[in-house]
């Protein structure tokens, strides 16, 4: 690797190097301590200074420097890890400098000169990928290290890397930790110990930062159960937080098939770098703050005083724009925070340079003032350019209607266009429960009384996208906010009326598309549509049913990936009381796709981290509760529907609505805050508790109590229980709630949640990876004689070849396979590809260049239902007979890897040619034929296991047959076994062969097996002269030239045709000489003829079967005799002659260490790939 020329010293250096070559310019020199002469105390020492230091001198064993005769001064410009690429760097100075340096005079001019060149062959390098990073000179040093060090492949991409200390126990250890793509690295080397550590992010299940008595600050990373800690970072925050970005990144792409078709930074993994990650979170932060559709990035932060009319002070806070909004976030503890949407701006002015301020003007007359922004004329600039980019007449009339929303808008919302038929243009509450004006009762009269400090708040913080948000109100939430103004203050607060006014139309489009679709989805939505808030009379009436349905496919058409999950038709329900059609429909968008991320999907993987991430704060602000009950998976359980939900099917609907206000206020920390309030409110009821169901009785007691004493919906609507009992008088009201929670746990901050979130959810998936392993083990254990530990080992190794398939690659088809979903035995696949390496890895024979082949039949005989993969159950099945069944398991799944499906046409045209290695690139073509068999497969070749196809509707037959014929799988018997042909009987005897090379007793099994397949083919051809000599004249019409029935089998052979037997003996004879080239002289058989020493048998008849075409689809559609044609071999032959041979026998029989294997796979199973 070419090095930025820089200048080193010689004089105590000589210690440390010795030069190999050198001429009147270059010195090439090696590392003490490596290669020759790397023992003694000077190698420890310089590998220890290696391992520490950080200098240009230790990142290679190898060096080139450049110096002049009439100079002292060196410079290195190249170093290398190998002598090999240290001498192409060499050979490249002779041929292309030295010639050039003797035109000069001076020992400048020649050090400029070379200095010149080896900077340019450096920034042509750099312009690959190395010029993304800070400073890619020591990026380059590093990854040097990197790739010598660790021996990942070329692809593995490193993202940066740290000096810090690795606790081994209490001893630390100076190193470095490099963060890759896939990888967590640490090497250090100190006084000749070496510690090299390789973890998977995938297999990270925790990552959190700490402290002790010891240590001040550390970071523990948990993998496969064991603690790794790492401190003495320069920048320990910086760090992780990038540990936790990979970590996420890898999970979110290897187990929950993220594609990131819209975030280039995340798209090509091999692509990823520091600078693009820290990027990825500012973005994602910004977003989460201000509630910003997905496709908004933080172009520019600028920090500036903002003025605000309302306290008449101006507040210190950052400018963050974006591609269509422009954002202001106070930092003085007023929390205070703005949106301007871009499409509201009029204009932009800049009315005193003196203090740097600018004037935005927007639409209904309304101009914030900005001042002290350092670069105003550049923010001037930008958000006059994306005004102008985001104008547009439908972008303005939609924000204007946003704008006027009041008691007097009527019509359709933005683009409804023509569905006005279908689609609701009212919320359900006003079309069921219509307010009465004149109704001047008490909880009438408060409810007007809250309208009406709405509108003051309206008029002074503004109304619509451009409203300041502040203490004040937060506090208007508290109280609870109006029935009229419910649903326009949700699509603020959630960020869906930014959704909605850039994607005019979208809602009808999704209705008309999705109307009369049929898939799994639709059918569970018609299952829950009528169990949706039953009690209330929207929902027992076909307008709302039918509105709940449109809004629910609706989504399910847009987003496939999550499509339905219980408790979206609840939430639904509850939008659609106060939010028009579409407006609900851009609520569910913003709680499914950004407010609470992977919380409706098959694993609800979001509602079980914040369940994580509630327990977590409940340890940390009822520590008494805490002390009580030492296992809080009960209150996990308990509170899983509080967060699915939002209190909404706990909560009688009049309480459970002013949850929801918080809710699209706050996020989800309102509804911590309301869990940990409900908890301290039912306390002391708790700690007497004996068991978990006494606690279930209490909290549920507590919820029917709570009520909604200011709520005016009728009675007919509320679910309360009204009576005059002891009960009535403890009810709590659902503001009083609010508000304790707000005071006791107001001090978690939002931030506060992500971090937990992000440190709990490797944690939460880990945990759903082992009850996946474990439900996969039992049930395979159930039918294997492996150890539980070997099994689970087996599985570590099948899902980390799944993964490793999916590591250096945008689009791999394991990653398109993977279907959580699935049963669990299905999660997890392997492909040909995958399948062979980590077959060759475990197979209980010698390797050897055949072993190929047999991978390639064994995963044809186990891909029963060619959809080209194998799962966990089949693949342990394969390696329990392999290793534990007994000789007759074993020969018979010998004789099936020789029968179709797994023995091909091809492969019997390859089983008629003389015995040679096959590569494993030329049987591609046949596999691929194999895989596509149905007219209904996907692009890829794969045909799908899940009965399901695309939005058609589920095959439930297919799922019974699937079932039905698990349940009748029986054992096969040896007599149901088809007869093997004379091809595929060549072949079971080159397999043979082929498995004893290495054996200790190979040449007695090489003779055994000549035995066996010389009488076997005689008893073949004496059988055959029996039913000749019983059927003369039909042999005769049929065969003229076959032998006379007269003649005995002792008699002279026809002089121009020789017995198919003998040549199937000589071809035979042939390959056991290829197997065992080093015998020397002939080899023969009981009655076979010899064959030649350098393995080719005498030249055969035409009736032998190397003479026959290679390209003959068939044994039988091209004999050049019919004795040729039908002879075969039952499996009880051909056991029966295997047995009679006691090496065979005991060769079969041998017991395996698996352990051996195990161990084995584990060590190359990485190198393994890289190898390929």
């Amino acid at each position: 690797m070419w090095l930025k020329p820089e200048e080193v010293l010689l004089k105590n250096a000589l210690k440390l190097w010795a030069t190999v070559k050198s001429n009147d310019y270059f010195i090439l020199q090696r590392r003490r301590g490596y290669g020759e002469g790397s023992g003694g105390l000077a190698g420890l020492l310089v590998g220890t200074l290696d391992a520490v230091l950080d200098s240009t001198s230790k990142v290679a064993p190898f060096r080139i420097l450049h110096q002049t005769p009439d100079s002292q001064v060196y410079w290195i410009i190249a170093c290398g890890a190998s002598e090999e690429e240290i001498t192409q760097h060499w050979e490249w100075l002779q041929q292309n400098i030295m010639r050039t340096l003797s035109v000069f005079d001076s020992s400048d001019d020649i050090t400029s000169f070379v200095q010149g060149k080896i900077r340019g062959l450096i920034a042509e390098e750099g312009k690959v990928s190395l010029v993304q990073e800070e400073d890619p000179e020591k990026f380059r040093e590093a990854l040097l290290r990197f790739e010598s060090w660790f021996s990942l492949p070329a692809k593995e991409k490193l993202v940066t890397y740290y000096s810090c200390s690795y606790w081994r126990g209490r001893v630390p250890c100076q190193g470095w930790l490099y963060l890759s793509t896939n990888f967590l690295c640490f090497y250090s080397y100190l006084l000749g110990n070496e510690v090299k550590l390789v973890i998977s992010w995938v297999e990270i299940s925790r990552l959190e930062k700490t402290s002790s008595v010891l240590l001040t600050e550390s970071i523990r990373v948990c993998s496969g159960g064991e603690d790794h800690c790492f401190s003495m970072f320069l920048h320990l925050q910086q760090t992780f937080l990038l540990m936790e970005q990979l970590a996420d990144y890898a999970v979110r792409r290897l187990i929950d098939k993220e594609t990131f078709p819209s975030d280039h930074i995340l798209t090509d993994p091999l692509q990823i770098t520091k600078r693009g990650l820290e990027t990825h979170a500012r973005n994602e932060a910004f977003r989460a703050f201000f509630r910003l559709p997905r496709e908004e990035n933080l172009l520019e932060v600028y920090e500036s005083f903002l003025w605000v009319p309302f306290s008449h002070f101006n507040t210190l806070g950052k400018i963050c724009v974006s591609e269509n909004y422009l954002c202001f976030a106070s930092q003085d503890g007023s929390k205070c925070h703005l949106i301007i949407a871009m499409r509201e701006i009029l204009s932009v002015e800049k009315p005193d340079r003196s203090s740097r301020a600018l004037t935005v003007c927007m639409r209904g007359k309304r101009a914030l003032r900005f001042s002290e922004v350092r670069d105003f004329e550049r923010l001037a600039g930008t958000i006059r350019r994306q005004c102008g980019n985001t104008a547009s007449p439908q972008h303005s009339a939609s924000s204007q209607m946003l704008l006027e929303c009041g008691e007097d808008e009527e019509g359709l919302m933005v683009g409804q266009k023509d569905s006005s038929k279908t689609v609701s243009t009212e919320a359900l509450m006003n079309v069921f429960h219509p307010q009465d004006a004149e109704n001047l009762d008490p909880k009438m009269l408060k409810e007007k009384m809250k309208e009406q400090s709405w509108q003051i708040h309206f008029a002074e913080y503004g109304r619509g996208t451009s409203m300041f948000c502040t203490k004040k109100t937060r506090d208007l939430i508290v109280r609870g906010v109006p029935e009229s103004l419910r649903g326009e203050l949700w699509m603020l607060f959630s960020g869906a009326v930014n959704d909605m006014a850039t994607h005019p139309g979208h809602y009808s489009e999704l209705v008309e598309a999705s109307l009369g679709t049929s898939s799994l989805a639709t059918d569970e939505i018609e299952r829950d549509l009528h169990r949706s808030l039953p009690d209330h009379p929207a929902f027992q009436s076909d307008t709302g049913i039918s509105a709940l349905r449109r809004v629910l496919t609706a989504y399910a058409y847009r987003n496939p990936k999550i499509g339905y999950c219980q408790a979206m038709n609840i939430l639904a329900s509850m939008l659609l009381l106060y939010a028009k059609e579409e407006e609900a429909f851009w609520l569910l968008v913003a709680v499914c796709e950004r407010m609470l991320p992977d919380y409706f999907n098959r694993r609800i993987i979001g509602a079980l981290v914040d369940q994580a991430v509630f327990e977590d704060l409940i340890r940390e602000h009822l520590s008494q509760l805490t002390e009580h009950m030492t296992d809080l998976t009960f209150l996990s359980s308990v509170s899983l529907s509080w967060f699915l939900t939002l209190f909404i099917s706990v909560l009688p609907i009049e309480s459970a609505v002013n949850v929801v206000d918080c809710f699209f206020f706050d996020g989800i920390k309102a509804i911590l805050q309301l869990g940990l309030a409900t908890l301290d409110y039912n306390m002391e009821a708790l700690l007497c508790c004996n068991d978990d169901t006494e606690a279930v009785t209490i909290l549920s007691r507590f919820f029917d109590s709570v009520a909604n004493k200011d709520s005016p919906l009728p009675a007919t609507v509320q679910q309360a229980p009204v009576g005059s009992n002891n009960r009535a008088a403890q009810r709590v009201d659902i503001s009083d709630l609010i508000r304790e929670a707000y005071e006791k746990y107001g001090d978690i901050k939002s931030e506060e949640v992500e971090s937990m979130r992000r440190r709990n959810k490797l944690y939460v998936i880990q945990t759903l990876e082992d009850t996946t392993r474990q439900n996969a083990v039992r049930v395979v254990a159930q039918e294997v004689k492996f150890s539980a530990s070997h099994m689970d080992e087996l599985y570590v190794l099948f899902k980390r070849q799944h993964f490793l398939s999916c590591y250096w690659t945008v689009s791999s088809p394991a990653l398109q396979h993977h279907d959580p979903s699935l049963p669990y035995l299905e999660q997890y696949q392997l492909g040909r590809a995958q399948f062979t390496s980590l077959f060759l890895l475990l197979q209980p024979w010698s390797p050897g260049a055949y072993t190929h082949t047999l991978a390639r039949w064994t995963f044809r005989l186990l891909d029963d239902n060619n959809d080209g993969l194998v799962n966990f159950r089949e693949f342990c099945r394969a390696l329990d007979i392999l290793y534990s069944g007994s000789f007759t398991e074993k020969l018979k799944f010998l004789f099936k890897m020789h029968l179709p499906p797994a023995f091909t046409d091809s492969d019997v045209s390859k089983a008629c040619q003389p015995s040679q290695s096959v590569p494993l690139d030329e049987e591609l073509p046949n596999f691929t034929r194999l895989t596509v068999c149905s007219p209904d497969s996907p692009d890829d070749g794969v045909i799908r296991k899940s009965p399901e196809k695309g939005r058609g509707k589920v095959d439930l037959q297919a799922y019974l047959k699937q079932w039905q014929d698990e349940i009748q799988r029986k054992e096969e018997s040896i007599k149901d076994l088809p007869r093997i042909d004379q091809a595929q009987f060549i072949q079971l005897s080159k397999t043979l062969y082929s498995l004893f090379h290495g054996d200790p007793e190979e040449e007695a099994l090489f003779r055994a097996v000549a035995r066996v397949t010389s009488l076997l083919l005689r008893m073949e051809e004496v059988g055959r002269r029996l039913q000749e000599d019983l059927a003369p004249s039909q042999t005769s019409s049929t065969s003229p030239q076959s032998p006379s029935p007269s003649k005995t089998p002792s008699s002279a052979p026809p002089p121009q045709t020789a017995s198919p037997v003998e040549g199937a003996v000589e071809q035979l004879q042939t390959l056991q000489v290829d197997q065992d080239p080093s015998s020397p002289g002939q080899v023969t058989s009981d009655g076979g003829a010899p064959s030649s020493p350098d393995g080719t048998s005498d030249p055969p008849s035409s009736s032998t079967m190397e003479t026959e075409p290679a390209n003959t689809p068939s044994e039988h559609t091209a004999p050049p005799s019919p004795q040729a044609m039908d002879w075969s071999f039952s499996f009880e032959q051909v056991l029966a002659s295997l047995l009679n041979e006691p090496v065979l026998v005991r060769f079969f029989e041998k017991p395996v260490d698996v352990q051996r294997h195990l161990d084995r796979a584990k060590r190359d199973q990485l190198k393994a790939q890289i190898n390929k």
